[in-house]
C-alpha cells in the first residue's frame, strides 16, 4: 500500500483572507489536521467550510502522538500539520515530527503561504539578500547578549521575534551591541486591525516608542529587523 503524505501548510499570522487556495484544498482533502491549538484552528476552518477532524500536536506530545501518526501514514492517509498563525516549525512546534518523518522516508511536502519573518523583511527598507533569523532570543541577558554580539561586525540583517514585555529590553541591548544608531524596522501585529510599522534608528524607535507610552501599556506582536552596516545616507540615497 502507498504510504500518505504529511503536508507542512502555512495558515494566516492576521487577516484569514491570507491563506491560499492550495492550502484550502489540501486542508479539505487530507484524512486529518494536526494542530498546535485545535480551538484557534477551529476558527480558520469554520471560515473556509473545512470539516477535516483535527488533531492536537505540540512537540509536548510528540512522543505520544507519533506511533499514531505513522499509524495513519502506513494505512495510505494524507496528513497536514498547521500552527497556530503562519508557517509551522518556524519558532512553532514540528520540527520533531518532520525530523522523524524524514529519517524514516515518509514523503513531507510544503504548502507556502504566509510568514512574519518574510513579510516583516520585505517591507523593512533594509538589505534582504543576507539575512539571519534568530527566533524569540534566550531570556537571559547575558546569553541575549552573547548571541547578538556573534554578528555585530557581519553584514547581515538580523531577525528577531519579541514580545511586547521585553520589547523595550531588546531595544536597549541591541543599541549597546550595534549602536544606537544602527537601522531597525519594528513590524507590530503584521496583517492584524492593530498593524504597525516603525522604522528609524534605535534611537529613533525608542524616542517612538517613549511617546507613545508603549510601556505603560505594552501589547503586540512583534517582528525586530536590525542592520548596524546601512548608513543613513546609503538608505536615504537608494
Amino acid at each position: 500500500m502507498k504510504k500518505g503524505k504529511l503536508y507542512v501548510t502555512a495558515t494566516p499570522i492576521g487577516n484569514l483572507e491570507d491563506i491560499t487556495y492550495r492550502a484550502v484544498s489540501v486542508l479539505r482533502n487530507v484524512a486529518f489536521i494536526l494542530a498546535e491549538d485545535t480551538r484557534e484552528s477551529k476558527k480558520l476552518l469554520d471560515r473556509y467550510k473545512i470539516d477535516t477532524p483535527l488533531i492536537s500536536y505540540r512537540d509536548q506530545n510528540h512522543s505520544l502522538m507519533i506511533e499514531k501518526i505513522i499509524q495513519k501514514l502506513d494505512a495510505g492517509l494524507d496528513l497536514a500539520l498547521i500552527s497556530d498563525a503562519g508557517t509551522p516549525l518556524i519558532s512553532d512546534p514540528g520540527y520533531k515530527l518532520v525530523k522523524q518523518l524524514r529519517d524514516l522516508r515518509y514523503e513531507v511536502i510544503s504548502i507556502p503561504g504566509a510568514s512574519a519573518v518574510t513579510s516583516a523583511l520585505s517591507i523593512s527598507g533594509l538589505p534582504t539578500d543576507k539575512f539571519i533569523f534568530l527566533g524569540f532570543l534566550p531570556k537571559s541577558d547575558v546569553k541575549r547578549h552573547k548571541l547578538i554580539k556573534q554578528y555585530k561586525d557581519k553584514d547581515v540583517t538580523i531577525v528577531i521575534y519579541e514580545s511586547p514585555n521585553r520589547l523595550m529590553r531588546l531595544l536597549y541591548l541591541m543599541g549597546d551591541i550595534l549602536g544606537f544608531d544602527c537601522k531597525c524596522f519594528l513590524a507590530k501585529d503584521i496583517s492584524k486591525i492593530r498593524e504597525e510599522n516603525i522604522y528609524g534608528s534605535i534611537k529613533d524607535v525608542l524616542d517612538i516608542l517613549k511617546e507613545k507610552d508603549f510601556e505603560k501599556s505594552p501589547h503586540g506582536e512583534f517582528v525586530c529587523v536590525f542592520n548596524n552596516k546601512v548608513s543613513k545616507e546609503k538608505g536615504e540615497n537608494s
